[in-house]
C-alpha cells in the first residue's frame, strides 16, 4: 500500500496499531531500496492491544544496525528489537545486499546511507529523539554515521571534517545531505572494529575470503543470503577510529566482549582513546562473544536503559 505522506519512503502498512509493526520500503540517497520495520514502545501498554498508538514525539526510538550477514528477520535482531521495545520504539532494517533489501553489500561503506534513511524515517514518524545501535559491521556504520550526519541547526558540514584523502567518497555518496533530518542524538557501537582490513584473527581471515574472492562471494550469497559488491573501496571510507572524535557532542557508548573471536580488546580501547577524555563510555563485558548473537537480554536491557537515559540527560 503506497503512502504519499511519507515521501521518499516507498511504502508502509496500514495505520499503526498497538504492538503491531509498521513495514516500509525506504529509498536511500543513492537509490537503493531498504526493507524496514517500525515497532512501537510496549512500555505501559495494557490489555487493549487493538487501540491505536501513533508514535509520540517524546518517545525515543532506537534504530538497530545489524552485523554482516544479518537482516531484519534474523532471530538475534528480532530479540534485540523485543528487548529494546520495552524501553523505546524500535526500527530495524536490512542493510543493502541483505534480506529483502536491494543492492549489494559494501561491507560498511555505503551502508551509512541505509542507516541515514532509517533514521530519517524515524523522524518522519514524529520522533524527536533517535539513538542508533550498531553491531559489528553495523557498529562501524553507526560510528561513521554519527560523524558525518550532524544536527542541521549546528550548521556543520561533515565533509569539511573528513581527511582530504577520504573526502571524495563521502561527498560523492551524498552521505551528509539532509544531515539535520538523519542525524542521531546518541550512538551505541557493539563489537565494532576500530580499523579497516583487520585480519588478525581466524574469523576475520575467513570473512575477508568471503568478501574478496569469487568463490567466497558465492558462499556469502547462497550460504548467508548476502549479496556482496565486487568493487574495492575507492577511496577508503572514514575509519571507525577516525570517526569517533567527530561524534561529540552526541553521547557515545562502546560495548565489547572480552571473548570476542573477531576483534580483540585493543579495538574498543583504541576507539575509546580516540574519543578523548569523557568522549565515550566503554563497557567491557566479561564472557561475551561477538555482536548481537552474543548480547543477552540483560545486556540489551542495559543498553536500552543507557540509550534512553542519555537522551534525558
Amino acid at each position: 500500500m503506497s503512502s504519499a505522506s511519507e515521501g521518499r519512503f516507498l511504502s508502509s502498512s496500514v495505520p499503526l496499531l498497538t504492538r503491531v509493526p509498521r513495514f516500509a520500503t525506504l529509498l536511500t540517497d543513492d537509490g537503493v531500496t531498504v526493507e524496514a520495520v517500525y515497532e512501537p514502545c510496549t512500555a505501559g501498554f495494557g490489555a487493549s492491544a487493538g487501540a491505536r498508538a501513533e508514535p509520540a514525539a517524546d518517545t525515543p526510538v532506537i534504530v538497530v544496525a545489524h552485523g554482516f550477514t544479518g537482516s531484519v528477520d534474523r532471530p538475534a535482531v528480532r530479540r534485540a528489537a523485543r528487548v529494546f521495545s520495552q524501553r523505546a520504539a524500535v526500527i530495524t532494517f536490512s542493510f543493502r545486499g541483505h534480506g529483502r533489501s536491494g543492492g549489494r553489500s559494501t561491507v560498511g561503506d555505503r551502508e551509512v546511507l541505509d542507516l541515514a534513511a532509517a533514521v530519517a524515517w524515524a523522524r518522519t514518524l514524529g520522533h524527536r529523539r533517535v539513538v542508533t545501535v550498531g553491531f559489528s559491521m553495523g557498529g562501524s556504520v553507526v560510528l561513521r554515521h554519527g560523524a558525518l550526519y550532524t544536527d542541521g541547526s549546528e550548521a556543520r558540514d561533515a565533509a569539511v571534517r573528513v581527511p582530504v584523502r577520504e573526502r571524495r567518497t563521502e561527498a560523492h555518496s551524498g552521505a551528509h545531505s539532509g544531515a539535520g533530518v538523519a542525524h542521531s542524538d546518541a550512538v551505541v557501537a557493539v563489537s565494532s572494529p576500530a580499523r579497516w582490513y583487520y585480519r588478525g584473527t581466524a574469523p576475520m581471515r575467513r570473512l575477508h575470503w568471503v568478501v574478496t574472492r569469487p568463490s567466497g562471494r558465492l558462499v556469502g550469497r547462497y550460504g548467508f543470503r548476502t549479496r556482496i559488491a565486487t568493487e574495492d573501496w575507492d577511496p577508503v571510507p572514514l575509519s571507525p577510529v577516525a570517526a569517533v572524535p567527530l561524534i561529540a557532542p552526541a553521547p557515545l557508548l562502546l560495548v565489547h566482549g572480552d571473548r570476542d573471536p573477531y576483534f580483540p580488546l585493543d579495538h574498543p580501547r583504541m576507539l575509546a582513546g580516540a574519543a578523548g577524555e569523557g568522549g565515550a563510555e566503554l563497557w567491557l563485558e566479561r564472557g561475551m562473544g561477538h555482536a548481537e548473537n552474543a548480547a543477552d537480554d540483560a545486556l540489551l536491557g542495559r543498553i536500552a536503559d543507557w540509550a534512553t537515559g542519555a537522551l534525558s540527560a
